[in-house]
């Protein structure tokens, strides 16, 4: 069960992450941060950044080995960074229509698939 909830707080983390660092040019986009000062995005995606970690951190506690969790550090580092990739992707594919997948990201997406693979042999 300690696997599932890592699993599920690592998405849910990396929705409110990618949401910090690239939601606010789907805004800028959409012409609503128009007028706001840099420290002002800076602010308005800290605040989101907030509920990110309010998830990686027990992501993290609940899933190390150290704490009685499933997975090496090793692990939960190539599993975050694989649902971030996935999470983004689906992201920047939904929300901007200049984004296109193309072969080199399919490549990049095996590859990480590989890592997973990988980092989990014994």
């Amino acid at each position: 069960m300690k696997a599932a909830y890592t699993i599920v707080f690592l998405i849910i983390s990396n929705i409110f992450m990618t949401l910090a660092w690239y939601g606010h040019l789907k805004l800028q986009d959409m012409k609503i941060t128009n007028n706001l000062p840099l420290y002002g995005i800076i602010l308005f995606s800290w605040g989101i950044a907030l509920f990110e970690y309010c998830f990686q951190v027990p992501a993290n506690r609940i899933g190390f080995r150290d704490n009685g969790g499933p997975f090496s550090l090793m692990q939960l580092k190539v599993i975050q960074e694989v649902i971030t990739l996935v999470v983004f992707t689906i992201f920047a594919l939904l929300a901007f229509e200049s984004e296109k997948l193309h072969w080199n990201h399919i490549a990049a997406f095996v590859c990480l698939i590989l890592a997973v693979y990988f980092v989990f042999m014994k």
